[in-house]
């Protein structure tokens, strides 16, 4: 009997990567994953991150870049492959501000090559982790798929968009189904450490100062990363032609609310060094995830304190 179609997960090793991975590792599904061990953050907390998947004998790891068209080939050669589901990226936008040829090259190009080899595979549908940050600086929301996303202000959200617009010219000229899957600021287990949720957590209990860049009155749609993870399986089994959705909890926590329930949660109090607000920094992510809803059967369900005591308690698990 031939092995059943597996899902390629690219940028398998990170903090969104590995959660699907293991999903999907638990719903009885074959799985191959996709990772170059970019140092952008430690190589041996990814490993640590994957070590329930590479136990399991449903799962094989590639290593490689999405930007090597025989690292792709390979790992589309291992066996047939249902769908991919395109999570590899340079991430941040601050560091993109300083590596702006770096981003456009693996997050352009890279995605470019993704598509194309699902084309060439056979492969028929493709779930691409777009970002909140393709819809700018903007005062009200919630954010919908339908506002303007042509003002991005950093390079970062610039190649997220590009990746979009690359996808549906694929969805266009070869009939490749792509949901772009616009996520909101994720935190959880296995975060990565320079998003703010882990930074504060971990400077908190060193005894460090924590940065907060401007007066910490900035809002995001703080969402848990099982909770978006409930929204990529879906993307995943529900192919939608071409569509553009957010992934979010559809409501906004502030930075001086993030630290407070930090505060809470550690029993320490935070020690905080106020920084000028950094360039292509935005006020408010907000996600309205009616299209999700309604087309998906998204529905976030992790209340923000209780996001935070799991994700408190992998960190002191952790050592």
């Amino acid at each position: 009997m031939s092995a059943p179609a597996a899902v390629l997960v690219t940028g398998a090793a990170g903090f969104i990567g590995s959660t699907l991975v293991d999903r999907l590792l638990g719903e009885g599904r074959r799985v191959v994953g996709l990772d170059s061990f970019d140092p952008f953050y430690p190589e041996a907390q990814k490993r640590r991150n994957l070590e329930k998947a590479v136990a399991s004998g449903a799962f094989h790891l590639v290593e490689g870049d999405i930007r090597d068209a025989d690292a792709l080939a390979a790992a589309l050669s291992a066996g047939p492959c249902a769908a991919i589901v395109h999570l590899a990226a340079l991430a941040g936008v601050r560091p993109s501000l300083e590596r702006p040829a770096d981003y456009a090259d693996v997050n352009v190009l890279g995605s470019t090559r993704v598509f194309d080899a699902a084309v060439r595979a056979g492969v028929p549908h493709v779930v691409f982790a777009s970002s909140s940050s393709v819809y700018g600086e903007r005062s009200e929301g919630p954010f919908r798929e339908t506002d303007p996303v042509e003002r991005p202000i950093s390079p970062y959200a610039a190649t997220k968009r590009s990746g979009e617009l690359v996808a549906h010219t694929f969805h266009h000229i070869h009939g490749l189904t792509v949901t772009c899957a616009r996520i909101f600021t994720a935190f959880g287990p296995r975060q990565r450490p320079d998003l703010a949720i882990r930074k504060f957590a971990d400077r908190m209990l060193e005894g460090q100062p924590i940065p907060v860049y401007g007066d910490g009155s900035a809002v995001r749609d703080f969402t848990y990363v099982d909770d978006l993870v409930d929204g990529l399986v879906a993307a995943l089994d529900r192919p939608l032609g071409f569509e553009l959705v957010n992934f979010g909890a559809g409501r906004t926590i502030s930075v001086r609310e993030v630290i407070a329930q930090l505060e809470s949660v550690l029993g320490v109090r935070a020690r905080v060094e106020h920084r000028p607000r950094q360039p292509g920094d935005v006020t408010r992510t907000w996600a309205d995830v009616s299209v999700a809803r309604e087309r998906l059967g998204y529905e976030p369900k992790t209340p923000f304190e209780e996001g935070i005591a799991r994700f408190t308690a992998w960190l002191r698990e952790r050592g």
